[in-house]
């Protein structure tokens, strides 16, 4: 009888958590860092899914490296990532770096030399532009393009969370 329960109660778990394979193993193949996370593309070339696996369709193509996409799932091998127009897809976690980096979004903007509105313009920075990002204080982040560093205030660029920016 005892056993009999069992495999009962057994069947039911099974048939409840019939839904995709990856679902019920996110939290176990799990990395364990934070979601979400920024981190980078690592080629030139990487095919955005429909869902975490070679078998579902491509939904579209990055194609260009360095560019910072916002993961926030994962499954397995594969990461569910936003992008700075806020779509979303899956990528296989081999084709990302957590180098992080910045897109600057909207307009040329002013790279100062301190997180002042103030401070001198050490570069116009075109929209698009992807640079290296180096450090956050409060609404500033320190950023590296093409060999010069300086600072672009929140919301002038997409790679970081407010957390992270001090708030």
């Amino acid at each position: 009888m005892l056993r009999r329960s069992l495999l009962s109660l057994l069947l039911v778990a099974v048939s409840l958590g019939s839904g995709p394979l990856w679902a019920g193993h996110a939290a176990a193949q799990s990395t364990g860092l934070p979601l979400p996370r920024f981190v980078s593309l690592a080629s030139d070339e990487i095919n955005v899914r429909t869902g975490p696996g070679q078998m579902h369709p491509i939904r579209w193509v990055f194609t260009r490296r360095g560019v910072p996409v916002q993961i926030v799932e994962e499954a397995q091998d594969w990461r569910r990532i936003v992008d700075h127009e806020g779509d979303t897809g899956w990528i296989h976690a081999s084709l990302l770096s957590s180098r992080r980096t910045v897109l600057v979004t909207d307009d040329t903007r002013p790279l100062r030399r301190t997180p002042r509105h103030d401070s001198r313009i050490v570069a116009m920075v075109e929209p698009l532009v992807v640079g290296n990002l180096l450090n956050c204080e409060r609404n500033w982040c320190l950023i590296e393009v093409d060999g010069r560093r300086g600072w672009l205030e929140r919301g002038q660029f997409y790679g970081a969370l407010e957390a992270e920016m001090g708030g």
